[in-house]
């Protein structure tokens, strides 16, 4: 079973992503700058149709499609070599058994997908976008992991947590 558990002990929250049932590959997903209160399936293909606008704007190639009514102007972005994104369902949590006041979190993925679309309400997307700019990131994390192979992507215990946390609170 592929888990990943990840410690928030100054939070006093602990998850648990369970990764192995990931069997549905959906190849994209749609990120809209909205909130939307649906839990289940929905008709979505029959209503959010978009489509190419043939402009390209700092190497994005623009889509554009309606929700409810307003336009959106979108991009969409391939996560990086290596990288594989998660639709993840949380399921009913616990306490903690160590600790009696602690949350405990728990997700299952029910898909997985390489493509990203992002939505922009008025603005025409570009690569200073936030989550373009976001990949960044990995490029620059990659590389300092390559530099410094024992210190980046070490497991973090719970205690190391705990003084980072203290340490940060004593600076404030």
């Amino acid at each position: 079973m592929d888990q990943a558990t990840l410690p928030a002990a100054a939070a006093g929250v602990t998850a648990t992503v369970d990764l192995s049932p990931a069997s549905t590959d959906l190849g994209g997903v749609h990120f809209l700058p909205c909130g939307i209160r649906q839990n289940g399936a929905a008709p979505v293909s029959d209503y959010f149709k978009p489509r190419s606008t043939g402009v390209e704007v700092d190497g994005v190639k623009v889509e554009e499609a309606f929700f409810r009514g307003r336009k959106l102007q979108g991009a969409t972005l391939s996560l990086p070599d290596g990288y594989r994104g998660y639709v993840l369902e949380k399921k009913s949590g616990g306490k903690d058994k160590q600790d009696s006041d602690a949350e405990v979190g728990n997700f299952v993925s029910r898909a997985e997908f390489q493509n990203i679309t992002y939505w922009n309400h008025d603005t025409t997307p570009s690569a200073e976008d936030p989550l373009p700019r976001c990949f960044h990131w990995l490029t620059v994390a990659n590389a300092v992991s390559i530099l410094t192979p024992n210190s980046m992507h070490k497991p973090v215990s719970a205690e190391e947590l705990a003084n980072m946390s203290a340490t940060r609170n004593e600076d404030n």
